[in-house]
């Protein structure tokens, strides 16, 4: 049984604890969410504008990379990054990570230290602002509709993922609703396996206690982290190299 002294100091520590996240929400809801949403827009428009002059290979990095550095600084959201050692900055990769939440994309873009694009959903080509920031950058927005689409995408990713630039993929296919990793999806290894690229599993952990899925309203603090694995280097071409590379990545990522 606890002690009076024990019971009070617990109870000094749950008032803290509830103090601090009070805190914590009008920050967010006075100062974080509308420098937020102002970068967002300035992102967006200085990342179309910067592609359509020609300067696309700064352009389509550095302003998201910018970004998603501010973002989840202005939240005070700590983060560490392993790993990074184990990438060659002149060689292009399938960069794929799993999917806790939704700052999985602003902690990669921000602390990968990468040149790279995303592989996306076609269905985000028509988000409002920033689908249109994402086509003039080069994003790959995937189109399954039929074989000839699906050749055109690969097609582009062949040309895109030149000279060091990579690609970073949520092979889940979407976020997960309680933390775990679900069965990775093939499109990421096929092209790897077509285009004869590493591919580079990548670990985040945190993020479901940041913003989970299910979760509505206030950011939660919680410390993230990114772990950067060594690339696992293709063997053959075909299906069977496709599933080897996809359960290796998997089992890494998961920490088996």
């Amino acid at each position: 049984m606890r002690t009076f002294a024990q019971t009070k100091v617990l109870c000094l520590k749950n008032s803290d604890d509830k103090r601090m996240k009070i805190l914590y929400w009008i920050y967010q809801l006075f100062i974080a969410v509308p420098l937020l949403l102002v970068s967002t827009i300035f992102t967006a428009l200085i990342t179309s504008i910067g592609c359509l002059c020609g300067m696309g290979y700064i352009f389509s990095y550095y302003p998201a990379k910018c970004w998603g550095w501010f973002f989840c600084r202005i939240l005070l959201l700590p983060v560490k990054v392993k790993g990074r050692e184990n990438i060659d900055k002149h060689t292009s990769y399938v960069f794929v990570a799993n999917h806790q939440g939704a700052f999985d994309i602003f902690l990669v873009l921000g602390f990968l230290g990468r040149h790279f694009k995303w592989m996306l959903k076609g269905s985000l080509r028509h988000a409002p602002l920033i689908g249109r920031a994402c086509y003039d950058a080069g994003y790959i927005f995937v189109d399954k509709s039929g074989p000839k689409k699906l050749k055109a995408t690969i097609d582009r990713a062949r040309n895109i993922l030149q000279g060091g630039t990579s690609l970073v993929v949520f092979p889940e296919g979407s976020r997960s609703w309680d933390g775990q990793m679900i069965p990775f999806k093939k499109g990421a290894f096929q092209l790897a396996d077509q285009l004869q690229m590493p591919v580079v599993p990548v670990t985040i952990s945190g993020s479901y206690d940041v913003y989970p899925r299910w979760h509505k309203g206030f950011v939660r603090w919680h410390r993230m982290s990114l772990e950067i694995h060594p690339p696992i280097l293709p063997q053959g071409e075909g299906p069977e190299n496709i599933q080897a590379t996809m359960q290796k990545a998997y089992d890494v990522i998961k920490g088996k």
